[in-house]
């Protein structure tokens, strides 16, 4: 999940380090399981990080350390990197500033859910699974397609949890031939985005060692925009969003 996403990058244009930075209130509606949260899914790509700035919660997780649930409460920082299966609990009102790395990649399939194998061995069938109505469909219409997606993806977190460290290497496997096809296009965005920040960086500290100002006579400020309108159902909870103006 990602929201500060970039129109156009300039000398600047991008937040700070290519990174992407949402407003997430995390879903309180009750799972199949009876506990209230979003859907587990992990990323193929991108570091993901926490800022808890209301109500309580925890954090399950399911990685080759095995399973783990761990509480949030207001002023908690944690991040877990690609691969980590994670859940959010909301144990009531949990609100989290949501920082995630390579921004773009998420909102281009970077993220796959834990649905059963027969759906992550089908992409088709995953596709479907995985999407929701869009903007235009009633609210009532979207909040139930998206209960439902975290309930398929709850049964196959499940059977990963119990499978223990085989079943996790079988649902990488699956979730790396989901967006295989993906990747020479997310090149493109990194390439755009974090790379281009890292060789910023690069050439600054190079204009500073020669005793030049290099980056620092262009400074500007650059105000991020919010996407407008209801927030927006994620896989974790609602979102609020922001986009960068593109010149």
């Amino acid at each position: 999940m990602s929201g500060v996403f970039p129109g156009g990058v300039g000398p600047g244009g991008v937040f700070p380090g290519g990174t992407a930075v949402t407003d997430l209130c995390v879903y309180d509606a009750e799972a199949a399981d009876g506990c209230r949260g979003g859907s587990p899914h992990l990323h193929t790509v991108s570091t993901e990080g926490y800022v808890v700035i209301g109500g309580s919660g925890a954090l399950q997780t399911l990685s080759a350390d095995g399973f783990a649930e761990r509480p949030l409460a207001v002023g908690d920082v944690i991040w877990f990197t690609p691969g980590t299966v994670h859940r959010l609990i909301n144990d009531g009102e949990l609100r989290l500033v949501v920082v995630m790395s390579n921004a773009g990649l998420p909102e281009a399939g970077d993220a796959v859910l834990t649905f059963p194998p027969e759906i992550l061995s089908d992409p088709e069938a995953y596709a479907a699974a995985a999407a929701l109505p869009g903007p235009g469909a009633p609210e009532a219409e979207r909040e139930a397609a998206a209960s439902a997606r975290r309930d398929l993806a709850l049964a196959g977190f499940a059977q990963l949890r119990a499978g223990g460290a085989p079943a996790l290497a079988a649902f990488h496997e699956r979730a790396v031939r989901l967006v295989q096809p993906r990747v020479s296009a997310w090149r493109g965005l990194w390439e755009g985005t974090v790379a281009a920040e890292t060789e910023r960086t690069r050439q600054q500290l190079d204009a500073l060692a020669a005793g030049r100002p290099g980056l620092m006579a262009a400074a500007y400020v650059t105000r991020a925009e919010p996407t407008g309108g209801a927030r927006g159902f994620g896989m974790c909870g609602r979102l609020r969003t922001w986009r960068w103006p593109t010149a």
